[in-house]
C-alpha cells in the first residue's frame, strides 16, 4: 500500500514537471510569434542569369596550293684549280730524245712493266707500283730508264729516275704526305763547231744528279673554328758528278680561316735558302722570304682575292701585289679572270741545267723576280668544246739566259738580264667525247723587251703543241701529237742568229692481245727534221720504239 502511494506521488510530479515544461515551450513559440511585423524582410532579386562559355578560337583556313614545277639545272658549287692559265713565267725545254714515250690508254690496273726497244739503239723499261687501299694509307712507286744513241758523234743520252709517293692518315682529320725521288742524266757536248774538232771524251760529258724530298700534312676537314692548313718542306741536292753543287732547302705554312659562308682569311710564309758551291770558288748563299695575307670573297658567281706579299730577297725588301679575280656566268659556262701579282723563284744551278743541259757550270746564282698582270677568258660550249685565253704583261728580274761560249760553241754561258718585260698570250681549245675522242691545242706567245741584252738569247717566242687522242677499237688507242715553234735568238762567236721555225710530229698506238697484255709502239719525228732548239744542237730525226705492258691486278 506504502509502495503503491509512493509511486503515485513520484507520477505524480514527473507529470507537473513535464506539463510545466510544455507550457514554456508554447508560450515561447507565441511570444516570438508576437515580435514587430513592419520592418521588410531581406531578399535577393535576380534579373539575370550568368552562362560562363569559351570565346570561339579562330580557325586556320589551310588552302593547299601545288608547287610551281622547277625545271632548271640544279648549281652545284665546285672549287677546281684552273687547269688552262699558266700563270709563272717558266718556259718549256725539249731533250734530245725528240718526245718522250707516252701512251694514250688509261689503265684500270694500278701496278704495271713496260718494256720496248727502239732504232737508236734504245732500251726503254718503264715500272709502277701501288699498294695499300687508297684511302687511309697507299705507297706509288715509279721507275723509269732508257738510252739514245743518235747518227752524229757523241750525239748520246741516257735517263733514269725512281719516285717513292706514300701518305696516311693518322686520324680522321689528319693526313701526311711523303715522297722522295733521284734524277741520273748524261750527255755529251757534241754541238761543237767545225765538226773536225777532237775533244777528249771526258771534257763533252755531262753527268747531272739530283735528289729530292718532301715532307707535307694537312687536315682533311676543316677544324671546328674553320681553319684548314697544309704545311710543307721541299729538299734538293743537285750536282754534276764533278766539283759543283747546289742544296736548296724550301718551306712553306699556308693558314687559312673562313668566315661565315664566302669569306676566308689566308696567310701563308714562304722561306728558301740555298747553297750552290763552284768548282774552286766560295760558296753563294741565297735566302729569299715571303709573306702573303689575304682575303678571299667566294660566292656563286664571283671569287675575288685581294692581298699584299711582303718579300725579303737577302734582306732586300720588295713589296709584292696579290691580287685575283674571276667572274662567271649565271650558268657557269664563261668567266672573266683577271689578276695583279708576283713572287720570287731561285733561278739556281738545277733551274737552268733542267732547261739548257749544255750550259756551263754558272758563276753566281740569284732569285728571280716575277711581276705579272694577266685578264683572261675561259668558257665552254656546249658539253664537248671548251676555251681559254690570257693576255698578261710581265715584268721578270735577274733572268737566266744562254749564249754559245766564244770555242767552239758547244758550251752555253749563261747571263743575267737585270730587267725583262714580257707581253705574253695564251690560248687553248679542247674538243673532248669521254675516253673515245680528245683533242688540246695550246698556243704560247712571247714578245721580250730586255733593258740590257738586245735578244732574249735561248727564250722561245712562240709555241704551238696539239694533242690527240682516239679509241678507235674497245682496246686500240691512238695518240699523236704536233710540236712546233718558232725559233730562239741565239749568239756566238760569229754573231747573233735567229733559228728557224720547227715542227716536230709523233704517233703512238696500243693495243691489248691478252688479258693484262698489250702492245705499245711511239715514232718520234715523222718528219724526219733535224731541227735546233739549241744552236748547234740538232735533235735526232725520225726514230721508234715499240714494245709490251704488262699489268698486274691488284685487290683492294
Amino acid at each position: 500500500m506504502v509502495n503503491k502511494q509512493n509511486f503515485e506521488k513520484a507520477f505524480s510530479k514527473q507529470h507537473m514537471k513535464a506539463s510545466i515544461f510544455i507550457v514554456f515551450t508554447l508560450l515561447a513559440g507565441f511570444a516570438g510569434m508576437a515580435q514587430d511585423t513592419t520592418i521588410k524582410k531581406r531578399e535577393v532579386s535576380v534579373t539575370s542569369t550568368f552562362k560562363p562559355s569559351l570565346k570561339e578560337a579562330a580557325k586556320i583556313n589551310i588552302n593547299p596550293t601545288p608547287p610551281v614545277p622547277d625545271t632548271t639545272r640544279p648549281r652545284l658549287q665546285y672549287i677546281i684549280p684552273n687547269q688552262n692559265l699558266a700563270f709563272a713565267f717558266q718556259p718549256g725545254s725539249l731533250k734530245p730524245l725528240a718526245l718522250q714515250v707516252d701512251t694514250g690508254g688509261r689503265w684500270n690496273n694500278d701496278s704495271y712493266i713496260k718494256a720496248g726497244f727502239g732504232s737508236l739503239s734504245t732500251p726503254y723499261i718503264q715500272a709502277g707500283l701501288s699498294v695499300g687501299d687508297g684511302k687511309t694509307l697507299g705507297l706509288n712507286a715509279y721507275a723509269k730508264h732508257y738510252s739514245s744513241k743518235g747518227k752524229l758523234p757523241y750525239q748520246d743520252v741516257m735517263h733514269t729516275n725512281i719516285d717513292l709517293d706514300a701518305f696516311v692518315q693518322t686520324s680522321k682529320n689528319l693526313e701526311w704526305n711523303a715522297r722522295f725521288g733521284g734524277v741520273q742524266e748524261k750527255y755529251n757536248k757534241y754541238g761543237f763547231q767545225p765538226s773536225t774538232l777532237e775533244f777528249p771524251k771526258d771534257s763533252l760529258n755531262i753527268k747531272y744528279q739530283s735528289w729530292k724530298g718532301r715532307l707535307a700534312f694537312h687536315n682533311i676537314n676543316r677544324t671546328e673554328f674553320g681553319i684548314s692548313y697544309a704545311p710543307e718542306m721541299k729538299i734538293d741536292v743537285f750536282n754534276d758528278q764533278l766539283s759543283n753543287s747546289e742544296n736548296n732547302s724550301y718551306v712553306n705554312l699556308p693558314l687559312t680561316k673562313t668566315i661565315g659562308t664566302q669569306f676566308e682569311v689566308d696567310l701563308a710564309l714562304e722561306a728558301n735558302h740555298a747553297t750552290y758551291k763552284p768548282e774552286g770558288k766560295s760558296t753563294i748563299t741565297n735566302n729569299f722570304v715571303t709573306a702573303s695575307p689575304s682575303i678571299l670573297y667566294k660566292s656563286s658567281n664571283v671569287n675575288i682575292q685581294a692581298g699584299i706579299k711582303p718579300s725579303w730577297d737577302n734582306g732586300n725588301f720588295k713589296l709584292f701585289p696579290n691580287v685575283m679575280a674571276v667572274f662567271s656566268s649565271a650558268d657557269d659556262r664563261v668567266s672573266f679572270q683577271a689578276g695583279w701579282l708576283g713572287y720570287m723563284r731561285y733561278s739556281g744551278f738545277q733551274y737552268m741545267a733542267n732547261y739548257n743541259p749544255y750550259i756551263w757550270a754558272p758563276a753566281t746564282t740569284s732569285n728571280t723576280w716575277i711581276e705579272e698582270r694577266y685578264a683572261g677568258l675561259k668558257g665552254s660550249i656546249g658539253d664537248h668544246f671548251s676555251y681559254s685565253a690570257k693576255v698578261g704583261y710581265n715584268k721578270v728580274n735577274n733572268q737566266p739566259l744562254y749564249i754559245n761560249d766564244t770555242l767552239s760553241g758547244k758550251s752555253f754561258e749563261v747571263i743575267n738580264e737585270p730587267e725583262m718585260k714580257v707581253v705574253n698570250f695564251t690560248g687553248e681549245l679542247g674538243y673532248t667525247v669521254g675516253e673515245q675522242f680528245s683533242v688540246i691545242s695550246n698556243l704560247a706567245f712571247n714578245r721580250y723587251k730586255l733593258q740590257q741584252n738586245d735578244k732574249a738569247w735561248g727564250l722561245l717566242p712562240l709555241e704551238w703543241n696539239t694533242r690527240l687522242t682516239v679509241q678507235v677499237l674497245k682496246d686500240l688507242y691512238v695518240n699523236a701529237n704536233l710540236y712546233a715553234f718558232d725559233g730562239p735568238w741565239s749568239l756566238n762567236k760569229t754573231g747573233r742568229r735567229d733559228l728557224p721555225a720547227a715542227m716536230d710530229l709523233s704517233a703512238g698506238l696500243e693495243f691489248k692481245v691478252v688479258n693484262n697484255v698489250k702492245l705499245w709502239a711511239q715514232f718520234n719525228n715523222v718528219f724526219n727534221k733535224e731541227y735546233q732548239r739549241w744552236n748547234q744542237y740538232p735533235t735526232y730525226g725520225f726514230n721508234f720504239l715499240g714494245g709490251v705492258v704488262f699489268s698486274f691486278a691488284q685487290k683492294n
